[in-house]
This record gives structure tokens, C-alpha cells and sequence, in this order.
């Protein structure tokens, strides 16, 4: 997974998505507060913030080094 950047920031996106929809849709009453609920989208939400830093990390070096060997 850390040699594909894409993948691993579009899994972080996701998950991010998902720690900020399921407590939307339990303050409207579409699922029920529990607290598994709310322990599962604090850390989907925490992890995938985790993951995009990373994922910018390997894109910002991989990239780094590309434009170090000469190839665009």
C-alpha cells in the first residue's frame, strides 16, 4: 500500500468521509448514538486524517526524486 500513494490517500479520503457522515446521520436520527458508532467514526476520521498526511509524504518524496534524476 506505501507504494501506491493514489490508493492509499483515496482509502484516507474515505474514511474521512465516512468519520464526518455517520455523525450527521446519527444526529438525524438515521442510526442510533452508540458508542461503538461514535468510537468507530472518531477513529475512522482520526486515522484517515493519519493516512492523507502520509500519503502526501510519499507523493511530495517520490515526486521529489524524480525532479532530482531529471525525469519529468
Amino acid at each position: 500500500m506505501l507504494n501506491h500513494p493514489g490508493r492509499l490517500m483515496a482509502a484516507a479520503i474515505g474514511m474521512m468521509i465516512f468519520g464526518v457522515v455517520m455523525p450527521f446521520l446519527m444526529v438525524l436520527h438515521i442510526f442510533e448514538s452508540t458508542f461503538f458508532l461514535n468510537f468507530l467514526s472518531f477513529i475512522s476520521s482520526t486515522l484517515g486524517s493519519f493516512l492523507g498526511i502520509i500519503s502526501v509524504a510519499l507523493m511530495r518524496t517520490r515526486f521529489k526524486r524524480k525532479d532530482k534524476d531529471g525525469h519529468k
